[in-house]
């Protein structure tokens, strides 16, 4: 019971994480690259602010439910767990060392005016952005693979094969 409930933990914070990280990909830069630099600035600066607290705290949930789940299993199960983890905290990574100076440089930008190599700065937010988009959507794949997996008929907890015989005998 206790690991049902880790993975379903684990599958739903990187789930919410790879969701949050597709909906800035997909609508977000784009529509920061349709409006004015100052708007776009402004707006980053205090989304930034929000996104610090709420995303972190998805990060650490999905990283520690994974690696918990990975520690409580064994075998591909394990395996699959461990990497989401990986995946997660390579996202945290990305983030802490990629994006994270970034904004901090567009907070003061918003405040000032952007350098004139601001559009490679932006770009490399940008990069670094699809980076963490793509580690999170495969933990959250992994995590839902496992999922699945333990749903089939002929699975047991966690994907293990179940103790009992693929087809039950028919009285002759």
């Amino acid at each position: 019971m206790r690991t049902r409930l880790l993975q379903g933990l684990s599958l739903l914070s990187t789930g919410l994480l790879a969701g949050a990280f597709c909906y800035g990909a997909a609508n977000l830069v784009p529509t920061f690259n349709t409006v004015s630099l100052d708007m776009r600035l402004d707006f980053h600066a205090e989304l930034m602010k929000m996104n610090g607290i709420t995303v972190q705290g998805t990060m650490a949930i999905s990283a520690l439910s994974s690696l918990a789940l990975a520690a409580l299993t064994r075998g591909r199960t394990r395996v699959l767990a461990a990497t989401a983890g990986a995946l997660t905290v390579a996202s945290f990574l990305i983030t802490r060392f990629g994006n994270v100076p970034i904004n901090g440089r567009i907070k003061q930008w918003a405040a000032t005016a952007p350098p004139a190599d601001h559009a490679g700065i932006l770009h490399r937010w940008e990069l670094f952005n699809y980076a963490r988009t793509l580690t999170a959507v495969v933990a959250f794949a992994l995590l839902t693979f496992l999922a699945l997996r333990e749903t089939a008929p002929s699975r047991g907890s966690l994907g293990r094969e179940s103790q009992a015989p693929d087809r039950v005998p028919r009285d002759t």
